[in-house]
């Protein structure tokens, strides 16, 4: 078979890939995430001053027909993932503590907690001026629930963990405003020394099954004609080629924590190769328009947000890649969420989600 008959192939099995081929019986019993905009489902929304917001329409129009604080039309690749499980969706974790707190709920759900802020980053100074919330508090948060018992540390262990950061601090580098006094490769190695972090805090608090996203191609979002430099013809190598070298470098630290975490077993989510697959090959997954924003203003709807002042609106979500200047539409997601619930290693590796979550491993 040729390669490209097997894309095409591949292209058919994502499209049609019926729910049965998804009904493992999983032993996973809950999913904790953590990251930015790409998995927050609305933990921005209840942050005071908070400027970095989809909480208005016509975000969350597609499915949920409401804003849910997801920075898309409707689903998330997390949403995806727990619904390939069979759990419930899982909610932020700031609305949930308002509800302990205020007494409308007891105690903190049993299917997970998604932790995750829009535009946040691995390093605490991105976009700190949002008053979005870095992945280091964001362990933090996960950190004091299980200290207080409020998470049952048997679930831990058996649950799945979701992690994605770091096309914040990449983008943010660029930024004309923002002088840069590390040079990109000592950026990424900072970058790639907070992962390191995160990976032993949360190995410490029990956590076995992780998956570690790769970044997207960063340099490709609509939101670059924001950038002085950037071109709007092509995307934006210099982006891109940081995003590639802290994608190899995560990959390598993802491959041996299995040697240096007793007990832990990893997954790297090969997201830039996934995106890459359907910016070269559009026609084959159904989109029209790889390069602007569905919903949003200005050159390729990327100097507008979408639902601000002067933004406009395409007739069909499902044929753009991108729904708003940053982030995918869900059909995107949808699609991405196939590749890595049930695919080949080409797109998530060393085995997929399915058998990181349905597989009993003795820990």
């Amino acid at each position: 078979m040729t390669s490209s008959s097997m894309d095409l192939l591949f292209a058919l099995l994502l499209l049609t890939s019926p729910v049965a081929l998804v009904k493992a019986s999983p032993s996973v019993p809950a999913i904790f995430t953590f990251g930015d905009s790409i998995f927050d489902v609305g933990n921005n929304h209840f942050i005071k001053n908070c400027t970095a917001q989809a909480d208005f329409p016509p975000y969350g129009s597609s499915f949920f027909h409401r804003p849910t604080g997801r920075f898309t039309n409707g689903r998330l690749v997390n949403d995806f993932i727990s619904q390939f499980i069979g759990l419930p969706l899982q909610k932020p974790f700031l609305e949930l503590q308002i509800q302990i707190l205020n007494g409308t709920l007891k105690q903190f759900p049993s299917n997970g907690i998604n932790f995750a802020s829009g535009g946040s980053g691995l390093l605490r100074d991105t976009n700190k001026n949002m008053f979005v919330t870095p992945i280091q508090t964001q362990l933090q948060q996960f950190q004091t629930l299980v200290e207080q018992n409020q998470i049952e540390k048997s679930i831990i262990q058996e649950s799945l963990f979701l992690l994605e950061s770091g096309s914040n601090d990449i983008f943010s580098y660029f930024l004309p405003f923002k002088i840069q006094t590390l040079s990109p490769d000592d950026y990424v190695n900072a970058m790639l020394t907070e992962v390191n972090k995160t990976i032993d805090q949360i190995y410490k608090l029990g956590a076995r099954r992780i998956a570690f996203f790769s970044l997207g191609p960063v340099g490709c979002v609509p939101a670059r004609a924001l950038l002085p430099n950037a071109p709007t013809d092509k995307c934006f190598e210099e982006m891109n080629v940081m995003a590639k070298k802290y994608n190899t470098r995560l990959e390598d630290i993802v491959n041996i924590i299995p040697t240096k975490y007793p007990g832990a077993i990893a997954v790297f989510g090969a997201v830039y190769g996934i995106t890459r697959r359907f910016q070269t090959f559009p026609a084959r997954y159904g989109f029209s328009d790889v390069s602007n924003a569905c919903c949003g203003g200005g050159t390729l709807g990327g100097l507008v947000q979408c639902g601000r002042e002067g933004y406009k609106l395409c007739n069909n979500p499902n044929e753009f890649l991108f729904w708003d200047f940053y982030h995918p539409t869900e059909r995107t997601y949808h699609l991405m969420s196939k590749a890595l619930w049930n695919g080949s290693k080409n797109h998530i590796r060393p085995f997929n989600l399915m058998a990181l979550a349905t597989t009993n491993f003795t820990f």
